[in-house]
């Protein structure tokens, strides 16, 4: 009797932990996608040339990136892009988010290929007049570093399957 309660017992608590890993998963998961959303609008206040969008973007970024434990994303890497992200955050100045925006990219792309960020493809665009890279939930090109100016300038340099 005392064997099938302690084989009870052991069950029971590897499928609770079981439960527990998949619900930590589900919530890691969760962030990483809200990480990439954030992007995303940082990017897309950046093609319409919105400096106080951008900045309260990357506000949230930030929020987000503070949010994330360590073992989903390692430490340096969260305090490469909050660096980069805090730039945008302080400033006004169009011009200087978009310089950042390519630091900010560069290590965003590094991380996107290395974790799974999101369920759809991340697209890696490259804009040859800035020699510089973004990601990209789309093909369709939008360019954050020159906005309307050379709106179409860049191409699709390769797709991080998530």
């Amino acid at each position: 009797m005392k064997k099938i309660f302690l084989i009870l017992a052991f069950l029971t608590t590897a499928f609770a932990s079981e439960g527990f890993a998949q619900e930590n998963t589900s919530q890691a998961q969760s962030q990483l996608s809200q990480f990439l959303t954030s992007y995303y609008n940082i990017k897309d206040a950046l093609i319409a040339g919105d400096a106080s969008k951008a900045s309260a973007n990357a506000t949230q970024f930030i929020k987000v990136a503070n949010g994330i434990d360590y073992k989903v994303i390692a430490e340096g890497n969260i305090h490469a892009l909050l660096k980069d992200a805090g730039t945008i955050s302080d400033t006004q100045d169009i011009k200087k988010q978009r310089e950042q925006f390519a630091n900010l990219s560069t290590n965003m792309i590094a991380l996107a290929k290395g974790t799974k960020l999101g369920a759809q493809p991340i697209y890696e665009t490259y804009c040859p007049m800035k020699k510089a890279s973004w990601l990209s939930d789309s093909k369709a090109i939008k360019n954050p570093y020159y906005g309307s100016t050379m709106l179409s300038c860049g191409k699709v340099v390769g797709t991080i399957n998530q």
